[in-house]
């Protein structure tokens, strides 16, 4: 029997989402091979590809044409060159913000771990990372990496030059601080962290410079409770960590600390009620769970905990592959 399909039925998207894992590891495989580093400095063709990563000339060709393919090098005449954001991000120690150990995190780390998923939507829990000490060090180098990205797009849609106090809430890396500070040397900031973060922010406020215009409050999150008035607070990375009724405490302490007319920043994934959900955060959903059951929460369950502490929700601001920052004000 013969079926007849539709001329709108284009499969071309089902075949692109299926063999996704393809693109994945031929852009892992290049990256550490230092494929893109080798195109740093000017187009090379094939043979000099080949040479200079080390790869054999037929290998070098199917990553070359691969990442060419999927729009992150340009073929022309044969030789190969980077697109602007591969320039950007993966040519290593020459590239503005280098991505590689993100990328071996979801290698090593995320990729392998992604084989229990079938197991975690059968029992809706998550999957046995297996960490030794020396994956522990893959998977912080990866996470706080694409952190770092996070941060960098998180500061070119902000606006934090009227602000002189922030707090720093519960949050993982202080790299959205101290481009805030970097960014308005009137800023001042306290970061209520962890005590398992202290030692680690500590460094980097040192590294930074800006030891003298911050404060550290080692406090647990959930009941984490700095006098303020602030007239900035940071909420990033920390709602997908805690259960609901946490989240509505967090919340309703960072705005105690806020004066009236203060700005919250509340960045992570959300699950939208929009026609067209946006991937990146359905699909952190699955991986937030698979990895360690944290939760990427419904928008409109957020803006309610917001409404609820005495936050007006004002925006939500989507960032280049990464999270997005719902903006509020207190009131």
């Amino acid at each position: 029997m013969t079926i007849a399909l539709s001329t709108k039925a284009d499969p071309s998207r089902i075949v692109e989402i299926a063999t996704g894992y393809m693109a994945a590891q031929q852009l892992f495989a290049a990256s550490r091979s230092g494929l893109f580093a080798a195109l740093a400095e000017k187009p090379l063709p094939t043979e000099a590809l080949a040479a200079a990563t080390g790869l054999s000339p037929r290998m070098a060709r199917i990553l070359a044409d691969a990442m060419a393919g999927l729009g992150l090098l340009t073929r022309s005449n044969g030789a190969y060159a980077l697109t602007p954001a591969a320039e950007a991000y993966l040519t290593g120690s020459k590239a503005a913000l280098d991505l590689s150990p993100f990328l071996v995190f979801l290698e090593e780390i995320s990729y392998p771990h992604w084989l229990q998923f079938p197991k975690t939507v059968e029992t809706d829990r998550p999957g046995d990372l297996q960490m030794t000490e020396a994956r522990w060090k893959t998977f912080l180098d990866g996470v706080m990496t694409y952190n770092r990205l996070h941060a960098a797009e998180f500061l070119k849609a902000i606006d934090v030059s009227k602000s002189t106090r922030l707090l720093d809430l519960g949050g993982l890396a202080p790299y959205f601080a101290i481009g805030a500070m970097e960014a308005n040397p009137a800023l001042k900031t306290t970061f209520a962290y962890a005590v398992d973060f202290i030692e680690s922010l500590g460094a980097e406020l040192d590294r930074a410079g800006l030891s003298s215009r911050s404060e550290i409050v080692p406090a647990a999150t959930p009941s984490a409770e700095v006098p303020g008035p602030f007239d900035l607070v940071f909420l990033n990375h920390v709602v997908h960590r805690f259960n609901a009724t946490e989240n509505r405490a967090i919340i309703r302490h960072a705005r105690n600390a806020a004066g009236k007319g203060a700005r919250l920043a509340l960045l992570d994934f959300f699950l939208d009620d929009a026609p067209q959900q946006r991937a990146i955060d359905a699909l952190h959903a699955g991986e937030y769970l698979v990895i360690d059951g944290t939760v990427v929460y419904p928008e409109s369950e957020v803006r309610a905990w917001l409404e609820e502490a005495g936050w007006r929700p004002l925006e939500m601001v989507n960032l280049p592959g990464s999270p997005r920052v719902l903006l509020a004000e207190a009131v």
